[in-house]
């Protein structure tokens, strides 16, 4: 069972470095492109809305303002999701 500490962690040492990086690789593509292509462009918003939230749900979780049980919640959600992008060769 996952606590509010483990979802934090899964917050701060995973998924916001991981998407910070991204967003970083994307704008200097983006940057580089005389024209980037649209779907580039969506991409940067939604990397950069998505690290957004978890900012959000970082502030939420120090401020004590989400209960155990949707901690465990999002952190299964938020595991799943890591673990399904880890299919590297």
């Amino acid at each position: 069972m996952a606590d509010c500490e483990e979802l934090k962690r899964l917050l701060e040492l995973e998924l916001i470095p991981d998407l910070e990086e991204a967003i970083d690789e994307l704008f200097e593509t983006v940057a580089d492109a005389k024209r980037a292509d649209e779907a580039a462009k969506e991409e940067y918003g939604e990397l950069q809305e998505l690290r957004t939230a978890f900012i959000d749900l970082l502030h939420d979780l120090e401020a004590g303002e989400v209960d155990a049980a949707e901690c465990e919640e999002l952190y299964a959600e938020l595991s799943d999701m890591v673990g399904g992008g880890e299919e590297e060769a």
